[in-house]
């Protein structure tokens, strides 16, 4: 960009060294309409819209091609071309910097995303999640603790419950060994009294006869 405008500003030395300093008044006068034009679109570079300029030259527009027609037509044809490719360079440099300028924009914005990201919501994510699986643990304890406990009832019902079938059993084993000494103790009884029945009868017999 240095050296092309280095050399646009030796060729407008050259025209006016040629022509002499009324150039300037020559050109201002003799522009009527613009033969340089720039059009402007947009590009999408990774989902940002960077604007891209682009130079556009009307040939059919000549307004210059009586200048320097005494004298310096040469030098003033030069400065032309010259100048042309330093407003196309220009207009390239202008796209560039643009894209630039947002690009750089983007990127801070970006950058301020990711470091909230990094910061902000991954801790906090992580520290919700540190949270749920407590939760989740502390769950599973008490889980852990009232099947336990629900067992252990079971286990205490089950032996309170064999233990009464146990002391029913007992006690009615008890009660048919009871039962049955009162039914030995009433056959003796009987026989007693038929021995003693049988005695005092014969007794009485002998008393009579």
């Amino acid at each position: 960009m240095g050296r092309v405008m280095q050399t646009a500003a030796f060729s407008l030395a050259e025209v006016t060294y040629a022509t002499g300093d009324n150039i300037g008044y020559q050109v201002q006068e003799s522009v009527q309409n613009a033969r340089f034009q720039v059009k402007a679109r947009q590009e999408n570079v990774s989902g940002v819209y960077l604007p891209q300029f682009e130079t556009y030259l009307n040939k059919d527009i000549n307004d210059f091609k009586m200048t320097g027609l005494g004298r310096g037509g040469q030098q003033v044809q030069k400065a032309k071309m010259v100048y042309t490719k330093a407003v196309e360079t220009l207009v390239e440099l202008a796209s560039l910097q643009t894209a630039f300028i947002i690009l750089d924009e983007v990127i801070k914005v970006t950058n301020r995303r990711v470091n909230a990201i990094e910061h902000v919501i991954i801790p906090r994510t992580e520290n919700t999640i540190s949270y749920i699986n407590s939760e989740l643990d502390e769950l599973d304890r008490e889980e852990f603790y009232r099947l336990k406990k629900v067992k252990e009832k079971k286990q205490q019902a089950s032996a309170l419950a064999e233990k009464e079938n146990a002391a029913r059993k007992l006690l009615r084993a008890e009660t048919a060994a009871a039962a049955g000494k009162a039914s030995d103790v009433d056959t003796d009884a009987k026989n007693l009294l038929t021995t003693e029945d049988v005695t005092i009868a014969e007794t009485e017999d002998d008393v009579i006869f």
